[in-house]
């Protein structure tokens, strides 16, 4: 019996929502294809397995899994619009709790956008996963519970060996269970399909998202490499916990047969070197443009403690050095701002960081705002008085 080592998903809808760490409130954007905690979660309602039960133990043999994704369709960014928290109670800024007024929110989503995922690993956590996928416990969602695929998640079927469908040229099996060497190999020999029956010529190369390094033979290429903050480590409420991954982004070429070994497209740069950690620029003229903009939007004022704001907080560094986006900065004081960033250095953040209008990260910034008051008033006081001062 063949020890089967990688799993093929079918990730397609009307609409797909895969979230990110900062996209949390007002503005929920999406990730420009599935992440691997909304993999995971996905593969859990498969299994049953409910937030409570959700440990780091359980999800251990999840999170260690290889997951590239194809990108088959890129699909179309809708933004609609909300409203929620109409007669909660909220915290204010002063930490009392009050009757809140209903909330604005924007949430973006990728509109008819197809995805195929490959998840390589143990041959028995995936034979596990795709027993779980041909019999769900819980409705299975593309991000959010209103997306819901349009096309069965796994691949068990038969499709036209042509790009142009309907041809009789030939038909493919294609299974979702495969033996690969690593994941990119099992997604370069699913052919692609077009959408409309007018698309007669397959695109030459598709984008991949993987996870880097890569198990096989070492002839895997890249285009560029980033960070992503996408690993669950437990789904425990009230807040799950993440870890990072260094993803590569790939050009494909898909469609290759049997027994014949994948081709990738030439890298822009060659020599696999880690990401360089992420920094601003604060000499170029259009991120002082920018900031100045932001400044402005929060009317001058810390979005955390209302004081006046004297910088700017970057809650991502996706676009640092001067592609800076409004919605990826929050003005604030100094004093808010030093806690946010001995915060950072704690946790040992990548390319995501402290949204200080996070609540999750309330309580953390005050009491790091609290030690930054008190040793500065002991350090003063030494210097004015001359005397040390007790502990």
């Amino acid at each position: 019996m063949t020890a089967y080592n990688t799993l093929l998903l079918r990730l397609e809808g009307p609409f797909q929502a895969w979230g990110l760490p900062e996209a949390r409130f007002a503005v929920r954007r999406v990730a420009p294809c599935p992440t691997k905690s909304g993999v995971i979660g996905l593969l859990c309602a498969a299994m049953g397995i409910a937030r409570p039960e959700a440990t780091p133990e359980t999800l251990k043999p999840l999170a260690e899994l290889k997951m590239a994704v194809r990108v088959d369709r890129p699909g179309v960014r809708w933004l609609d619009y909300h409203t929620v928290g109409a007669g909660m109670d909220r915290r204010t800024a002063g930490g009392d709790m009050r009757r809140s007024e209903t909330m604005l929110t924007l949430r973006e989503y990728l509109g008819d956008a197809s995805f195929l995922v490959a998840l390589w690993g143990e041959p028995e956590t995936i034979q596990k996963l795709y027993d779980a996928l041909r019999n769900p416990v819980w409705p299975l969602y593309l991000g959010r519970k209103s997306c819901v695929p349009s096309v069965p998640l796994l691949l068990d079927r038969t499709i036209p060996e042509s790009a142009e469908a309907g041809d009789g040229k030939g038909q493919v099996q294609v299974s979702s269970l495969r033996a690969a060497a690593n994941p990119l190999e099992a997604l370069a020999k699913v052919p692609w399909q077009p959408r409309y029956f007018f698309e007669k010529k397959a695109p030459e190369a598709l984008d991949v998202y993987t996870d880097w390094p890569l198990p096989g033979n070492g002839r895997e290429e890249y285009v560029e490499l980033q960070a992503a903050r996408d690993v669950p480590v437990h789904f425990l409420p009230p807040v799950p916990a993440y870890e990072s991954r260094v993803v590569a982004r790939l050009k494909l070429r898909c469609g290759a047969g049997e027994g014949e070994i994948p081709v990738w497209d030439k890298p822009l740069y060659s020599l696999p070197k880690a990401p360089e950690r992420p920094q601003a620029d604060y000499t170029n003229t259009e991120y002082r443009r920018i900031r100045k903009a932001r400044l402005r939007q929060d009317h001058g004022l810390c979005v955390f403690c209302k004081a006046p704001a004297t910088t700017v907080q970057h809650v991502t560094y996706e676009h640092a050095g001067g592609g800076e986006r409004l919605d990826e900065l929050r003005a604030l004081c100094r004093l808010c701002h030093d806690a946010c960033t001995m915060i950072e250095y704690g946790h040992n953040m990548g390319m995501n960081r402290i949204d200080p209008e996070d609540p999750d990260w309330r309580e953390l910034i005050i009491r790091k705002r609290q030690e930054i008051i008190t040793f500065r008033s002991r350090e003063t006081r030494s210097r004015m008085l001359g005397e040390k001062v007790s502990e």
